[in-house]
């Protein structure tokens, strides 16, 4: 028992911990950066954070062109709104058919900012007409395996 609760103290200390690193570093962050990091979060939630902090060891300065450029530029644009963004973000990642870790993360973001499973699947099929059917059936089994991490 004082194992379990030795090792719970660790893991509050060491979420502590990273969540003040996190903090300081966004201090030291352009406004940029600050406004791409809020919209990642509101868009993607802890799924873009994690991409975030993978490339920490291989690419910090990619992690913050991620976040700078599409996040702090683009989806930060007032002409479309965040479901909209998801629907063509979707779109094209089917399109390409080579991107599904990509894919799972934005069809996890379009159901965070509204959209339906039954949309989302309808987006992916539409796909089958301009990509072809081989990037649409891709497209709708990372689809079925986001669905089915949700429950």
């Amino acid at each position: 028992m004082k194992k379990i609760i030795v090792l719970c103290i660790l893991v509050i200390l060491q979420t502590i911990s990273l969540a003040e690193d996190t903090q300081k570093g966004l201090e030291m962050k352009s406004e940029r950066f600050k406004i791409g990091w809020e919209k990642l979060k509101e868009v993607d939630g802890s799924a873009g954070e994690n991409v975030v902090k993978s490339l920490k060891d291989i690419a910090p300065d990619f992690a913050d062109l991620l976040i700078e450029f599409p996040f702090g530029d683009v989806y930060s644009r007032k002409e479309l709104d965040l479901k909209s963004r998801e629907i063509a973000t979707i779109a094209a990642l089917t399109a390409m058919g080579n991107a599904k870790p990509q894919l799972k993360v934005h069809i996890q973001a379009g159901l965070n900012v509204g959209l339906t499973k039954k949309e989302i699947v309808e987006i992916i099929m539409q796909m089958s007409v301009y990509s072809g059917f081989p990037s649409a059936l891709n497209g709708l089994f990372a689809a079925k395996e986001v669905f089915e991490e949700q429950k």
